[in-house]
Order: structure tokens, then C-alpha cells, then sequence
């Protein structure tokens, strides 16, 4: 595999006296798929936040060897604007991101999401989550970090997500995720897992 795209360097994250997330180095190489495990709590979350730009780390520093630009991120939650339509949304996201309004439209026909004006907030929790995926693809990003990605998402869908993912890392793009899915380990060049906001060795 080639260089790394993403390294943390004694990233932590703590709210007072409680530590998210202790100090905690990793590193992404390009090419690679990398799975974080663990259980509830254990912060997954909170290490792609911050991985992603998302959270500010009270100590440590996110290097990437790539644009801002080129990072997708989807966050546990899907972050969407409830009261527009799954094109509106991709849209603004793509003008946001200075990114072309082509890219969304290509995006709601890949994740086959509903081409009418119903607000984000009436559709069902799949499409919701097909939406916040088809968001991180915009600009064909090269990094790609998700949170649950698979979790509310029929088995189809969750075969062309996987498909996906592999043109990415063929691509010489990196992805990390989270899951609770043991099975999907088994597609990952690497696991690692967290516990009590550790990353074990």
C-alpha cells in the first residue's frame, strides 16, 4: 500500500473530566479499508469526528495528506436539512462544497433516492441514511469516514455501498469505518478496536 492519506498524532477529545476519547495516534494508508469496533460508548464516533474534522480535538492534530475537500464524512446521525428534498439537500451540499450541481444529480439517481420535493424529515430511515451516504460521495472524495454506514440499510443496498467502497480503495482512496457488525470485518484490510475511549493495540 502507498503512504498514508490521513495520520492523528495524540488525538484526544474530553468534555471536563470525562475523556472520550484518549490520546490516540493512526494512521490511514491509501488504498485501505479500516473497520473500528467496539462497544457502545467506546468512542468510534468520536474518533471519526475528529478524523473528519468535525470536533476539534482537545489535544493532538489531524494531518491529511489531501485537500479538505477530498474527505467524506458520514456522521452516526444523518446531518441533513429536514425541510428540503433529497436533491435540494445534495444540491446545496454540492454548492457549499463548491462542488458541481451534475455531481448531485448523478448521486440521487446512484443511491436511488426519491426524485420528488418531500423534506428529508418525511422520508423513510433508509433513504434518510442513503442520503447522508450519497452526501460524503460528493466531489468524489478520497478519504471516506463513516459511522454505522450499514445500519439502517436493506441488503441490496448494503452490497452496492461494499461496491462502492472498493472502487475508492482501487482507486487508491482510503476508507474507515464503524460498525457493531462482526461480519463485516471480513471485508476490512484492518480492524482495530476501542474500548473506554481507547484504541487497543
Amino acid at each position: 500500500m502507498a503512504g498514508p492519506t490521513l495520520v492523528a498524532r495524540g488525538i484526544a477529545r474530553r468534555y471536563g473530566s470525562l475523556a472520550a476519547l484518549e490520546p490516540t495516534d493512526l494512521e490511514v494508508a491509501a488504498g485501505e479499508l479500516v473497520v473500528l469496533v467496539g462497544p457502545n460508548g467506546a468512542g468510534k464516533s468520536t474518533l471519526l469526528a475528529l478524523l473528519a474534522g468535525a470536533l476539534p480535538p482537545s489535544e493532538g492534530e489531524v494531518r491529511a495528506a489531501l485537500e479538505p475537500a477530498a474527505i467524506g464524512w458520514a456522521p452516526q446521525r444523518p446531518a441533513l436539512y429536514r425541510r428540503l428534498s433529497a436533491r435540494e439537500n445534495l444540491v446545496l451540499f454540492a454548492r457549499l462544497g463548491g462542488v458541481q450541481t451534475s455531481s448531485a444529480e448523478e448521486l440521487l439517481a446512484e443511491f436511488e433516492l426519491p426524485e420528488d420535493r418531500r423534506p428529508a424529515v418525511q422520508l423513510s430511515v433508509g433513504n434518510q441514511q442513503r442520503l447522508n451516504l450519497a452526501l460524503a460521495f460528493l466531489g468524489e472524495p478520497r478519504v471516506l469516514l463513516l459511522d454505522e454506514p450499514t445500519a439502517s440499510l436493506d441488503p441490496a443496498q448494503r452490497e452496492l455501498l461494499w461496491e462502492r467502497l472498493a472502487r475508492v480503495c482501487e482507486a487508491g482512496g482510503a476508507v474507515c469505518f464503524a460498525t457493531q457488525n462482526v461480519e463485516e470485518r471480513e471485508r476490512a484490510d484492518r480492524t482495530l478496536e476501542l474500548l473506554d475511549g481507547r484504541l487497543l493495540p
